[in-house]
């Protein structure tokens, strides 16, 4: 088993992920980051060996670095072998050295970029980032590198290609991420424009069978397949199973998938089928239904709008003791331990949050967090807060802001159906944003660099 096989497209997102996770500011859309890393062509490449090159020359030149042949010849081998496991065909060979030669060009330039402007990556970070891709995979460190090794993949190489990842993630957020703003305007003419396009949330899922016309087909071939219709229709009528029908009689592409469309919003259902499923209920069986290219039935398989989403907040304060040159942990458990003691003999929490909590923001408000959504605080202080009744005050605890006492006011369920809808359209045009301001922010750098092909001499 190879290591590519081992780790299939999937680890390509388990480090971007890590990444990510590494970056000091992620700009975030409804708290959660999108971001596309450039990922580092030729990470998952097996027994590739550069050494083994006979003869080495300079391809390209990028500033003050250069691109060698051996190092193209393993990326190139690399990109065939993904593109191969998807099933995409390989173009020309010296369309193919092109492409990824200017692919490593970009990331030269990035990292160039990224190291003259002072990001660095500490071997802390890396190291937890290669701890929590080989976590991610379900192994051990020890295991992760044993396979990287057994494919003829260099452990010290992969540390290096992951550190470039985390030096290029940064340098994006830094000079493109961070700067991509969304307004409110933008969100509402966004949703305007899809209940105007008819992309409500209405979602049909969607089974089909198509009894072919041959194209110019004689009037006796379009008889023949009006009859198999009727009788496919009759069958189902009578309780056939729609998925054997359609495999049986379907001439779709989906035959095979039991003529099963997938879900579809209102506005991504045929036009030819729009008129007769809006008025079907679910379980139910079109009438035949005639096109150009043949005779059509549908099933209404199921049908969904956006739920409505009702979460738990939770309406409470705390006090923050952080530990310090002065203060150890043990004393802020201690002040926290007597502080609760106060709170419990009547002393008011406002008052002592105000006085004595290092979370300055709350403490102005009595320690008062507002009402909170389920993720919006970190797990630790979380399920404390949620392990308490209202009017309820913690025993200490400790998260990585340091040591606190919570207490819970309040609880309501809060539908957060349209804050999520707001927040998935502010995430579609950030992504769309973001595709653009990468796309322009590459290109200047690449015409502002001095690159020098050397691919044909």
């Amino acid at each position: 088993m190879t290591f590519r096989q081992y780790f299939p497209a999937r680890i390509s997102h388990l480090v971007s992920r890590s990444c990510l996770s590494a970056c000091a500011s992620v700009a975030a859309a409804a708290g959660k980051p999108a971001l596309a890393l450039v990922l580092i062509a030729g990470v998952f490449l097996p027994g590739a060996n550069p050494g083994a090159q006979d003869l080495d020359r300079i391809v390209a030149i990028i500033n003050d670095d250069v691109i060698m042949r051996s190092e193209l010849a393993v990326k190139i081998q690399s990109v065939s072998a993904q593109m191969q496991e998807q099933n995409i065909p390989l173009p020309p060979q010296s369309i193919l050295e092109r492409q990824v030669l200017d692919r490593l060009i970009l990331t030269k330039l990035q990292i160039q970029m990224a190291q003259n402007t002072g990001i660095r990556v500490d071997d802390e970070t890396l190291n937890r980032t290669i701890s929590n891709i080989a976590a991610g995979n379900e192994m051990s460190l020890n295991e992760f590198r044993e396979i990287l090794e057994g494919d003829g993949y260099g452990y010290e190489t992969f540390r290096k290609d992951i550190r470039d990842e985390i030096l290029i993630s940064r340098l994006q957020q830094r000079q493109v991420d961070n700067r991509i703003i969304v307004t409110d305007r933008e969100i509402d003419n966004f949703l305007s424009n899809q209940e105007h396009q008819g992309e409500t949330d209405i979602e049909f899922h969607i089974a089909h069978i198509l009894v072919a016309i041959p194209e110019g087909g004689s009037t006796r071939q379009v008889t023949q397949a009006r009859e198999t219709a009727d009788q496919v229709l009759s069958e189902l009528q009578a309780g056939a199973e729609f998925s054997s029908m359609a495999a049986t009689y379907s001439d779709g592409q989906q035959a095979l998938d039991g003529g099963d469309l997938g879900w579809r919003k209102a506005g991504q259902v045929p036009t030819l089928f729009a008129d007769f499923i809006s008025d079907m209920e679910i379980g139910g069986l079109s009438d035949i239904i005639k096109s150009p290219s043949g005779y059509h039935i549908i099933k209404l398989l199921d049908k969904r709008s956006s739920e409505q989403v009702v979460v738990t907040q939770t309406k409470a304060r705390h006090i923050l003791i952080r530990p310090d040159e002065l203060t150890t942990a043990d004393d802020a458990l201690r002040r926290l331990q007597q502080l609760r003691i106060r709170i419990e003999g009547g002393d008011d929490f406002a008052e002592l949050a105000k006085a004595h909590s290092a979370d300055t923001m709350s403490a102005a408000e009595g320690g008062d967090l507002g009402w909170t959504n389920p993720g919006d605080l970190v797990p630790e202080f979380e399920s404390a807060m949620n392990s308490l009744e209202p009017g309820v005050t913690s025993l200490p605890f400790r998260t990585q802001f340091g040591f606190h006492i919570v207490q819970v006011l309040d609880r309501r369920e809060h539908d957060s159906t349209e804050d999520i809808k707001r927040a998935r359209a502010r995430e579609v045009i950030r992504r769309r944003k973001l595709d653009e301001a990468r796309t322009d922010w590459l290109r200047q750098m690449r015409d502002e660099a001095y690159v020098e092909y050397r691919l044909d001499s």
